[in-house]
């Protein structure tokens, strides 16, 4: 190779090796940085919300404890509601006559022993009559059998005259005794010729067909008196789902204003009703309920006997929340999120088989508003 042609080849390479260097240069120094790598983000705990007891309250939201239970052994049927037999009176005028003063009217408060009415009666001056009689005979029977006891001890008289006039006391007493009775169950005013009409409970008057001035007989009904606390609901059972409850068996009342409410299964009737061939249970509840006598509802009964396959609430207590089955569980001071498994769901209730614990207190009726609240981001730590 010439001189000159190999000087000008090594000019030529030196160019494209600072060119390519220069090059790396610029890329190192003009090129995106490569991106770092982040930390995996840290586990979030369950969502929770606070909420005082006043704002639950005034949001209509129910908790109700978990229980456990078995779709297939709940029983759906309708009841309505009856005064006790003790919870119930019908009142008449024990004696025939005029109904001389009304003291209390239809829907009225009563309470037991107080009069609500006073008729006027022959037959009640007769009792008081029949009364004052037997009083003085017995008086008198008395102070013949003190004499004669007298005379006996000083040896004036027999023996036998002694036993007659204390025959005679011991009579006069009985009728006096019976005469006093007689004039008790008519309930005799002290007027000595009317009788009162009295309550024998405390309650409410719920029937009135008394009206001043009325001629009312013995079997006339004037008032009848309901107890609202002694009430029992009666629930409408074919005869195979008669067969299955017994007594003590845990039912859900569903009331009439859209609140439940805890029962128990106190009866069963033996028989088949020939009207409407069916059974009746008789369900004892908890004093204070919002119920009288007359009413419609709705009631679910639980089988003891048949065994627990999950925790069994309201359908509605179930909400979706990031895309799984969930519920609100009751804090301190408000909610947590409790997701859980949904086994199977019937007639407005769910099966939950896992996520629960029986007795945890979970929002039951109204809980949609806890899930649109919680979609606000109010989300606290527990």
């Amino acid at each position: 190779m010439l001189p000159e042609k190999r000087h000008t080849w090594l000019i030529i390479v030196a160019l494209v090796i600072v060119a390519a260097g220069s090059g790396f240069g610029i890329a190192r120094w003009t090129g995106q940085p490569l991106p770092t790598p982040t930390a995996a983000p840290a586990p979030v705990g369950p969502a929770t919300l606070k909420i005082d007891f006043k704002e639950i309250a005034a949001a209509g939201i129910v908790v109700e404890p978990a229980v456990g239970g078995n779709l297939n052994a709940e029983i759906l049927a309708p009841a309505t509601t009856a005064a006790q037999p003790n919870g119930v009176a019908t009142l008449t005028a024990h004696a025939e006559g005029i109904i001389s003063r009304l003291n209390k009217r239809l829907g009225d408060p009563v309470r037991a022993g107080e009069v609500l009415a006073v008729v006027d009666s022959k037959d009640a001056a007769q009792i008081a009559s029949d009364r004052a009689s037997a009083e003085a005979r017995a008086v008198l029977a008395r102070r013949i059998a003190e004499q004669e006891d007298s005379l006996f001890q000083q040896g004036a008289t027999s023996k036998r005259s002694l036993q007659t006039a204390q025959a005679s006391l011991a009579a006069a007493e009985a009728d006096t005794q019976r005469a006093r009775n007689a004039a008790a169950t008519v309930n005799l005013a002290s007027d000595g010729h009317s009788v009162a009409v009295i309550s024998p409970l405390s309650g409410r008057i719920t029937a009135q067909t008394a009206a001043l001035g009325a001629y009312v007989r013995t079997e006339t009904e004037l008032f009848r008196i309901s107890d609202p606390r002694l009430v029992q609901v009666e629930v409408q059972l074919a005869a195979i789902d008669a067969a299955r409850v017994q007594p003590g068996d845990p039912a859900i009342l569903m009331l009439p204003n859209g609140a439940t409410a805890r029962a128990v299964v106190r009866s069963v009737t033996p028989a088949l009703d020939p009207q409407t061939k069916t059974q009746t249970a008789v369900l004892s509840v908890p004093d204070g309920l919002p119920l009288a006598p007359g009413q419609t509802l709705q009631v679910r009964i639980s089988l003891k006997s048949t065994a627990a396959t999950g925790i069994i609430l309201p359908e509605e207590a179930v909400q979706m929340i990031d895309g799984r089955d969930a519920v609100f569980a009751r804090t301190n001071n408000g909610f947590i999120v409790r997701h859980v498994a949904v086994g199977s769901r019937g007639a407005g209730r769910a099966s939950i088989i896992s996520g629960l614990q029986p007795g945890e207190q979970i929002a039951t009726r109204n809980a949609f508003l806890l899930k649109a609240e919680l979609g606000k981001g109010g989300e606290d730590e527990e």
